[in-house]
């Protein structure tokens, strides 16, 4: 993992293509914004784990009433065949 230190209004770009800018500090809280291209999805952990959990379990449903497994993974926590 790469540590960095940075200060309000300063940025660390992520292969040319995603921009991270400290926007706030206060407290024990720091507030990042994140500029990416639309088709990059930008999560926070918590809430891409939940999306996950929950496009895993309504995916293993639609496919056991049918009496069949999914494939694994397009990487949006989603099965492939689902459409």
């Amino acid at each position: 993992m790469l540590v960095l230190s940075r200060r309000i209004g300063e940025r660390i770009v992520i292969d040319d293509n995603i921009t991270v800018t400290v926007v706030e500090i206060r407290g024990g809280q720091i507030r990042l914004g994140v500029e990416a291209a639309p088709e990059i999805p930008v999560w926070r952990e918590e809430v891409r784990a939940k999306r996950e959990m929950v496009g895993r379990s309504s995916c293993f449903t639609h496919f056991r009433a049918r009496g069949a497994l999914p494939q694994r993974g397009n990487g949006q926590g989603t099965c492939i065949p689902r459409r």
